[in-house]
């Protein structure tokens, strides 16, 4: 080995490269690889290698590599959006799940000849093949360089803590501060933006993209901050890619719920009740019972028996089961009545511990299964209500079990089973689960013994089901680990069906 070579892995083997050799020069020639993961990180494919560096390609169509191209894209709309509106303040603009957005403050919302416009000065910008080149700033520096963004500026003060800010982790974390530049052809800085990265090496590998819609976001994901608009696209690995996603959103529009229901006289929203509140018309109401005429024999079949609870309960309840300091931001602000503060239920579970503890009980009643159709309200971003798949008030078939350790394995197999085959009824067989695990976080509650007894046992229900399995750790709920089932519509969409 030459002196001032460095010795990498690269697939698996290891190999000897030259000092100040990039990750985009071990992938010289292959021009599906947008990026590189080194030792597990994403990095620019401009990123230089070091001594015993893990390095392997991350290819355009893969989950990382569409998300780097989503976001190199999110950054040509903002440099087109400023370019078009030069008054135009940057907010954040993330990957998201099939595409990107970004957010701006502008004096007045972008209409659809606006987002025409956009679209064309984005094409212009990708045609140059732009590169983007990233350097790190002290705060200081980044401070001095976007005195004009004001929303960035923000994002500087906040730095470790801006990943509570939604979207935000893609622009600042805890370590180094960085500015991409967007350079032109003689490598003069084009435009810039705030960004931890990675990019595409170039604005040429973002070609097969769409802007999709605008809309109203609040800055931080909080109503008590300014209102900006964001614009929302999609962005592909090639335009056969694009034009498939196209196609699916056009049948997801034939097949939209909402007019459906409009124009079969099913359900309605109307102004008067409230965003999110639906009625159900005598056509729709016939619909209804006849779901949960069925889903009552079937819950009654497998051993359930029926409860009703009310949808108000005194704030004392939801301390006494720990909820309210966990979900009190999702729930709708307290009624105050006779010197006592009153909530509207966002969840049955305290309720039927109240059935549960109404008696003594014997272990020879166990197990014991309650169910209901609860009418629970939770207080939806008006952001985020959409249709009956995102409501504040819905009826769900709520149930729980009550049983000894030594049943629990048991139990959950049990109702797992219950539910996949209720949902099949339903019409829905392409499901895979995913289990919410706990992490170091202080929210949550009881025993590591205990915890270990419940997600084992879990994870072996899930196992035994033959389904996909999808970790999510540090997702559990405050009190437990859970199995989320997860259910695919027939145009290819996911949707999370059973907790």
């Amino acid at each position: 080995m030459v002196s001032g070579d460095l010795t990498i892995t690269l697939g698996g083997s290891a190999r000897v490269v030259a000092a100040g050799t990039t990750a985009g020069e071990l992938f010289d020639g292959r021009r599906d690889v947008v990026a590189a993961r080194v030792n597990g990180e994403l990095c620019d494919l401009a990123h230089q290698v070091a001594e015993g560096d893990v390095v392997e390609p991350v290819e355009i169509s893969s989950p990382d590599g569409l998300a780097v191209v989503r976001h190199s894209c999110a950054h040509v709309l903002a440099q087109a959006v400023q370019d078009l509106f030069p008054d135009a303040k940057l907010g954040i603009g993330p990957p998201v799940r099939d595409g990107f957005y970004y957010d701006f403050d502008v004096e007045r919302p972008f209409t659809p000849e606006d987002l025409a416009a956009v679209e064309k000065k984005m094409r212009e910008i990708v045609k140059q093949g732009q590169t983007f080149r990233r350097r790190a700033v002290s705060d200081d520096d980044a401070r001095a360089e976007l005195a004009a963004e004001p929303y960035k500026l923000e994002l500087i003060g906040l730095k470790g803590g801006a990943s509570d800010a939604e979207g935000a982790e893609v622009e600042v974390g805890a370590g180094e501060l960085t500015i991409y530049d967007n350079l032109t052809r003689d490598g003069s800085v084009a435009w810039k933006d705030l960004c931890r990265g990675p990019h595409v090496p170039s604005t040429k590998l973002v070609s097969a993209f769409k802007l999709m819609r605008t809309g109203g976001a609040y800055w931080r994901g909080s109503e008590k901050n300014p209102q900006l608009q964001r614009i929302y696209g999609t962005a592909w690995e090639s335009k056969d890619a694009l034009k498939a996603y196209t196609d699916r959103i056009a049948e997801a529009e034939r097949r939209d719920h909402r007019k459906l229901g409009a124009e079969l006289d099913l359900f309605s929203f109307p102004d008067e009740l409230g965003s999110g509140l639906a009625i159900f018309h005598p056509k729709g109401g016939i619909l209804r019972r006849e779901l949960e005429d069925y889903s009552r024999k079937r819950h009654e079949d497998a051993g359930y028996e029926f409860v009703n609870t009310p949808h108000i309960t005194k704030e004392q309840l939801f301390h006494t089961s720990g909820h309210l300091p966990y979900y009190a931001d999702t729930m709708f602000p307290p009624i105050e009545f006779e010197g006592t503060n009153y909530y509207l239920k966002a969840m049955n579970c305290p309720m039927h511990n109240l059935i549960f503890r109404s008696r003594g009980r014997s272990y020879r009643e166990l197990p014991l299964r309650m169910f209901e159709f609860g009418t629970v309200y939770r207080y939806e971003k008006s952001g985020v209500v959409h249709g009956l798949t995102r409501v504040r008030g819905l009826t769900m078939d709520d149930a729980h079990i009550y049983c000894t350790k030594e049943q629990m394995g048991d139990e959950i197999k049990a109702v797992l089973a219950f539910e996949l085959s209720l949902l099949r009824d339903y019409g829905l067989d392409d499901f895979y689960l995913e289990l919410s695990t706990r992490d170091d976080s202080d929210k949550f509650i009881g025993s590591t013994e205990e915890w270990a007894l419940a997600t084992d046992a879990l994870a072996q229900a899930a196992e035994e089901s033959g389904l996909d399995l999808v970790p999510d750790p540090g997702g559990a709920a405050y009190y437990g680990p859970k199995i989320s089932v997860q259910a695919k519509d027939a145009i290819g969409r996911n949707w999370q069906m059973s907790t």
